[in-house]
């Protein structure tokens, strides 16, 4: 790699944004720079604070920045999805169009599986498409975030002459803290506090989420994927799916995690039992856990995100995607989704943010 390639991570404290820079960084040949509200504890790259829906102050703290290339990994969760296509739009316009005067190849954008189940509001009330997903499938008939932020970025491509890349992945397992979707450490955040009181590890989710086929995106591989795809010519102005490359089945995997954490598991009983009823009121135990522990982290709520792992594990479909355009591609990536969780669960504990 060129000395001369800078990388720009925008969300750079997130699960996607963080693994982005551990890897540019163990690559070596890249400047780094991190753009996000707080600085990411420990990166070796250069913060770049910013508000990303405040365009002037943004382009102020861009202007004298030449990246080469833009890992795009940021979203704002908000109460309705026309307002998640205002916010999250806006967030990608701002940055790009800060951007114009740079020397920018590429762009990768960083979206998910919902670009075929729909938005949460209307999660899978459409005409979904047969699973695996596939690229090639058209948009559903419905409002999403993730159609906007496309038509941004081919827009500015068009307009700038940079190469783009999207990467829909599906929850991503990885190390962050803080972070509004963050399977891997809600459950470890669950499966401590039912060891805390004696309770059994309980799957909260639906029937066919426990018995049917799923997959999950580790966020090592997702940094992977987006790398290979920004500096692979032939893989640019794609979308592609990125996923681990194997499948499972929660009936398969719970057993394995509650064995990690020394807790008795629990599987699909008559209904689901959301996370969300589950550890109502939690906070307090967590507290103490981290005072006995140790732990960095005392507040649940930087912890566990029990809605969307509540979202995830309650669907009533089928979910999973093709990684075939990769392959043929040339990415061959892959990732064994029970290590994923349990190499996670070690870096947490590693880092005292489980005990």
């Amino acid at each position: 790699m060129e000395s001369n390639k800078t990388a720009l991570v925008i969300g750079g404290s997130g699960i996607a944004g963080s693994s982005i820079i551990r890897r540019l960084n163990q690559e070596g040949g890249w400047t780094v720079l991190s753009l996000s509200r707080n600085p990411v504890s420990g990166s070796d790259s250069r913060h770049i604070p910013a508000d990303l829906l405040a365009a002037d102050s943004l382009a102020d703290a861009l202007r004298g920045e030449t990246p080469t290339h833009v890992f795009f990994t940021a979203w704002a969760r908000q109460d309705t999805e026309e307002e998640n296509i205002r916010v999250n739009r806006a967030m990608l316009r701002n940055v790009l169009r800060a951007l114009e005067h740079a020397p920018v190849e590429h762009v990768a954008l960083m979206t998910g599986l919902k670009h075929y189940l729909g938005p949460f509001e209307a999660y899978g009330a459409g005409p979904v498409p047969d699973t695996p997903f596939r690229e090639e499938e058209p948009r559903l008939p419905v409002d999403n975030f993730y159609y906007a932020q496309e038509d941004e970025l081919w827009a500015a491509a068009e307009k700038q002459g940079f190469c783009w890349s999207v990467h829909r992945s599906h929850t991503v397992v990885g190390h962050a803290v803080g972070n509004a979707m963050n399977m891997g450490l809600t459950l470890a955040a669950q499966a401590t506090i039912c060891r805390k009181l004696g309770r059994p590890f309980i799957f909260p989710g639906s029937e066919t989420q426990w018995n049917g086929l799923t997959d999950v995106t580790d966020g090592n591989l997702l940094a992977e994927h987006m790398m290979w795809a920004a500096t692979t010519e032939e893989a640019g102005n794609q979308a592609y799916n990125v996923v681990n490359g194997d499948v499972f089945r929660w009936r398969w995997m719970w057993p394995k995690l509650a064995a990690y954490f020394g807790v008795e598991a629990e599987g699909f009983k008559d209904s689901p039992r959301p996370l969300e009823q589950q550890m109502l009121g939690m906070e307090q135990v967590w507290s103490d856990i981290a005072a006995e522990e140790g732990l960095s982290e005392a507040n649940l709520a930087r912890i566990a995100s029990w809605w969307h792992t509540d979202a995830d594990l309650g669907r009533t479909m089928e979910v999973l995607a093709d990684m075939s355009k990769s392959r043929l591609a040339g990415f061959t990536g892959y990732r064994r989704t029970e290590d994923s969780f349990l190499h996670l669960f070690d870096q947490y504990r590693a880092d005292r943010i489980i005990p």
